[in-house]
């Protein structure tokens, strides 16, 4: 075109804008402007939302001025690009200004104002301050205010003016329901879900999400089957949700009827599906059925390659782990942070520094990637683990990042594995100061010193911990049985056959004592009598999950708990006496790992 009009640049332009090619709409604009009628009233507002696109600040406010030189700064519909623009980039106050200056304000305007008005500093004040001014509020003007009280988690003022909306619909009641999913309580949200009018999709997967959540999967199974029996098809947001849950707490057998299920109805084909099918099989310890899911999918990305690279990495096979990744270079793949933490896990599993360290340093060199301090993590449980507890410290000290908690934890958990108690009290110092609520690694100093008979430390870390009013981390284990999942404390009495789970402790003890088991009472804090802490260490969560197991499950079959802390040196002696003695196959996932206990074996080869 010879001379193309302003029509045909504007139309072009906002091509390439609605079409997510800002970059090229800003090319137009820039020779546009040379053009002798120039950009007008109808080119603005796609030249600012294309500098919102690309998130050029910079840019955005000089076209700002630019608007002030040819006279169209007051142009509602430009004003609104604007305000959406400044709110963009958290400038409240630049998009307000905007909004004020505006002699005309419509709905539009109002409804991006409202959702650009929230800021860290002055919160929702000012938001509900223009809400309860605008004039003529509609439904989307309802739901946008009582989702920012969402997002900021003040279910109260969400709910109170849920109450006062003079028209509610669907959104309204999913944008409240997924509120009580997130930050409430779940039997206040169980109890609207159910008073709900109607319900779609949308609800069901909240409601489900939630109870997950909160770790009621029992519940959200439930509600899975009840949703089929009102006819509500599940999509990729339900099925992964549902399969996560299962991942959680090891349930292999409701994750093998979700797969099933997901067969039965043509959803094995969806990617992110498939993913959590391998990370689901992988967590419940099942790797057969996971590296199936995972060699049937005809195309995987790089989380797909991480979820099976973790998974082999998380039970214990390291050479496989390796060999997986070798393979996932060669079809050209590119690894990300998380690929180079699994596979950095899996030599900790095994103690191969140095296959460890050559990864570790071809992070920056091969990959382009920075390490980050779980990486450093990883390193540090490596090479301490393996003995060099002073180049693990070297290590920390020459951090690009912060140490965090779990990087200290990991040079103290070496520490208490080699009896370095002077690298260990560097280490503790340096915990007190991150960490104020876990008191386990107050409990591993205490042991530390125990065990070189400084006992008179050992009270002084306990009197530390009850001044501070914290203690150990409370185990749990949980075992699926029957499709139904059960959770044990350590010594509770609370299930319903818990004198049967007794019985059965009581009969595994004497077997320990037939093949010469002791107890490791180094366990048990050491103001405890021997006596009393034989039988603490007996009654730990994970021996009354399997005992249960022991007493309801089919001769033969797998046991699989889930622990939420790393098992104690006593379980996992007891584990392997318990799986040659009955001949079950034992599967223990703790808070780092796996343990597969077999014959009087474990996976781990006795290194974890």
């Amino acid at each position: 075109m010879p001379e193309p009009n302003s029509f045909v640049w504007n139309t072009l332009i906002r091509g390439f804008q609605q079409n997510h090619e800002s970059k090229k709409a800003m090319d137009l604009f820039d020779r546009m402007r040379i053009e002798p009628d120039g950009p007008d009233r109808f080119t603005y507002p796609f030249v600012v939302r294309s500098c919102t696109e690309l998130m050029e600040h910079l840019r955005g406010v000089c076209i700002h001025g630019l608007l002030f030189k040819v006279g169209l700064e007051l142009d509602t519909f430009i004003g609104t690009s604007l305000i959406e623009f400044y709110g963009s980039f958290g400038d409240t106050k630049a998009a307000r200004r905007v909004f004020d200056e505006l002699p005309i304000k419509d709905k539009v305007v109002w409804t991006i104002m409202l959702s650009s008005c929230v800021n860290k500093d002055t919160g929702l004040k000012e938001t509900r301050k223009l809400f309860d001014q605008m004039p003529g509020k509609d439904l989307v003007v309802w739901n946008i205010m009582i989702f920012q009280y969402i997002k900021a988690g003040d279910i109260q003022n969400a709910k109170l003016l849920f109450n006062l909306a003079p028209v509610k619909d669907i959104l309204m009641y999913n944008t409240l329901l997924g509120g009580y999913a997130r930050h409430g309580e779940v039997n206040i949200m169980l109890d609207f879900f159910h008073n709900m009018p109607t319900k779609d999709l949308v609800s069901w997967n909240s409601v489900i999400s939630g109870l997950v959540r909160h770790k009621r999967i029992n519940e959200a199974i439930t509600h899975f089957h009840q949703m089929q029996s009102e006819n509500i098809h599940p999509n990729e947001i339900t099925l992964v949700t549902l399969l996560s849950a299962c991942a959680q707490v090891g349930a292999l057998d409701t994750g093998r009827w979700l797969h099933s299920y997901i067969n039965r109805n043509n959803s094995s084909s969806n990617l992110v599906v498939s993913t959590s099918l391998v990370d689901m099989y992988s967590k419940c310890g099942d790797l057969d059925s996971a590296r199936q899911v995972f060699d049937k999918m005809p195309n995987r990305d790089v989380v797909a390659w991480n979820a099976m690279i973790m998974g082999f990495s998380m039970n214990g096979q390291s050479k496989t782990t390796l060999q997986l990744f070798n393979r996932m270079k060669r079809e050209q793949v590119k690894p990300n942070e998380i690929t180079i933490l699994g596979v950095l896990c899996a030599c900790v599993h095994a103690g191969l520094v140095k296959e460890g360290q050559k990864l570790f340093d071809s992070m920056d060199q091969e990959h382009g990637l920075e390490p980050r301090v779980e990486h450093y993590g990883c390193m540090v449980d490596l090479l301490g683990r393996s003995g060099l507890l002073n180049e693990a410290y070297s290590l920390i000290q020459s951090m690009r990042v912060e140490p965090h908690v779990g990087v200290w934890g990991a040079l103290l958990g070496a520490c208490k594995l080699h009896k370095n108690v002077e690298l260990a009290e560097t280490a503790m110092s340096h915990l007190n100061e991150l960490e104020h609520e876990d008191g386990g690694y107050l409990t591993i100093m205490s042991n530390i010193y125990a065990n070189v008979g400084r006992w008179d430390d050992v009270c002084r870390v306990r009197e530390l911990m009850k001044e501070k009013g914290i203690g150990k981390l409370r185990g749990c284990s949980s075992i699926e049985v029957n499709g139904v999942i059960y959770e044990f404390g350590a010594g509770e009495k609370v299930h319903e056959r818990v004198e049967e789970i007794y019985e059965m402790i009581d009969e595994i003890s004497g077997g320990l004592g037939v093949v010469g088991h002791v107890g490791r009472r180094s366990e048990v804090f050491f103001d405890v009598e021997d006596e009393e802490k034989d039988e603490v260490l007996m009654y730990h969560s994970e021996k009354m999950a399997v005992a249960f197991g022991l007493i309801s499950m089919e001769k033969g079959s797998v046991i699989r708990v889930v622990k939420n802390l790393r098992i104690c040196g006593d379980c996992h002696d007891v584990m392997k006496v318990i799986s040659k003695m009955y001949e079950r196959e034992i599967v223990v996932r703790d808070r780092s790992r796996f343990h597969h206990f077999k014959n009087g074996c474990c996976s781990c080869g006795d290194y974890w």
